[in-house]
């Protein structure tokens, strides 16, 4: 056991004293905070004002449609030809059929791809304005449409927890991004355990080692060290980043965020800001709608179970990626064993994916017990709390986990005591497999 423990700080000490980790331990959160903040910031922007000619052949929307800061409109009554509109200064054109009131549809010809936001501009003016033709054809007063129009919200209530409405996919969403976060870490830090292990057979500081220690306990050792390192550098990059994050969005958006900032900005007429005000009000509801997730989401015991998944998965997949680096001679000899041992995470990306329209499916289930998908997919269900109403599933997926890293690392350790020192064979699985039984 002393002499894991000294391996185990041999390899803390050795990695974060390296300058490339204190590197990337400030450079992760200042290149995911910044790629994030800026990503959203220029999805936000709108390059150019788009000029927006409308052919109205039916006379129905001529004059009724709103210009914002960044799209303007023209009518006509006469379809353009297409060398026309090329030639043209508009960016935008939309034909208004005759049967426009029947069939609900428009065409949008355009010479750059606009943005989603000037595809929602366009369209809801379009919408605003055709209804209100609608009413006006079918002699219906809009005041008593706006009063009977009704959009359905449906609630979703657990019969077991009366009168608490139920957020439970919106909570396995939460899961899932969390269990995303696992894959990513888990695999790159078990990633570096190959790359250890391969560095060290490559300069033979290994055959000095292995005289003094056990190849399990030089394993076990490598890999708990690197995890205790990777532990804590998840630690500082989840703090910065947040940070950062927050600073950055704060700085860069705090315009855009102040709804009346916005409309003094874009200049709009005061009917228009009323409106839109109105709009921002009604999203309160959606405001109060996150904290309430906020509130139902078990924080304690989801970072908890995270941090066990992610040291526990972490174990499992780093002991099978040691006995990968030590079976061959080169980074380039990985290929063919890297596959079989990552399908198995990526499996569980998918599973977990589908957890979040299905919670309730056998495949989500069996995806959160067997050992080689749980860390991801039961991350899900730790999210939604429903696995706390059946926590002996929560046991058995630790209690097999927990076994699974242990005859993993026990079975790659087989592996490692033959393959470390073995020098310039190319080894296949059938050769792997005969090394798992050899005596001595």
């Amino acid at each position: 056991m002393n002499k894991i423990l000294l391996i185990i700080r041999r390899e803390f000490i050795t990695r974060v004293r390296k300058p490339s980790f204190l590197i990337m331990t400030i450079l992760g959160p200042l290149l995911i905070a910044g790629t994030m903040v800026g990503l959203v910031y220029l999805g936000m922007q709108e390059s150019d004002e788009h000029l927006v000619l409308v052919v109205d052949k039916p006379h129905v929307v001529t004059g009724k449609l709103r210009d914002t800061d960044k799209v303007r409109f023209f009518y006509a009554y006469d379809e353009l030809g297409d060398s026309a509109f090329k030639a043209s200064p508009y960016t935008l054109m939309v034909d208004v059929n005759e049967a426009i009131l029947e069939t609900n549809t428009i065409q949008l010809f355009y010479k750059d791809l606009p943005s989603m936001n000037v595809q929602r501009t366009v369209q809801s003016e379009l919408e605003r304005t055709l209804e209100r033709e609608k009413l006006r054809v079918n002699q219906v007063d809009p005041d008593t449409y706006a009063r009977i129009k009704t959009a359905l919200n449906v609630q979703l209530f657990d019969i077991d927890k009366a009168g608490e409405e139920s957020y439970e996919q919106v909570l396995a969403a939460v899961g899932f991004g969390f269990g995303y976060i696992m894959f990513f870490f888990v695999f790159l830090y078990a990633v570096q355990v190959m790359r250890g292990v391969l560095e060290e057979k490559s300069n033979r500081i290994v055959e000095v080692l292995i005289s003094s220690v056990k190849p399990f306990q030089l394993m076990m050792g490598k890999i708990i060290g690197i995890a205790l390192v990777g532990l804590a550098q998840f630690t500082i990059w989840i703090a910065l980043t947040a940070t950062l994050m927050t600073a950055g969005t704060a700085l860069l958006m705090k315009d855009r965020l102040d709804p009346r900032e916005v409309l003094a900005e874009q200049q709009m007429t005061g009917e228009l800001q009323a409106e839109l005000m109105k709009e921002a009000g009604a999203q309160a509801p959606d405001r109060n709608k996150v904290m309430e997730v906020a509130s139902r989401l078990n924080i304690p015991f989801v970072l908890g179970m995270f941090v066990f998944y992610f040291l526990a998965g972490y174990l499992l997949y780093s002991s099978l990626f040691a006995a990968v680096g030590s079976a061959v001679d080169s980074e380039t000899d990985t290929q063919q064993f890297m596959f079989p041992v990552t399908l198995p995470m990526i499996v569980a990306i998918f599973i977990a994916q589908m957890a979040i329209t299905n919670p309730g499916s056998p495949l989500v289930f069996w995806g959160s017990i067997i050992p080689f998908t749980s860390p991801v997919v039961m991350m899900v269900r730790v999210a939604m709390g429903s696995v706390l109403e059946t926590p002996w599933q929560l046991v058995l997926s630790m209690v097999l986990l927990v076994g699974t890293f242990l005859f993993t690392t026990w079975l790659a350790g087989r592996i490692y005591r033959t393959g470390i020192l073995m020098y310039g064979k190319k080894v296949s699985w059938r050769e792997m497999g005969r090394w798992m039984f050899y005596k001595g």
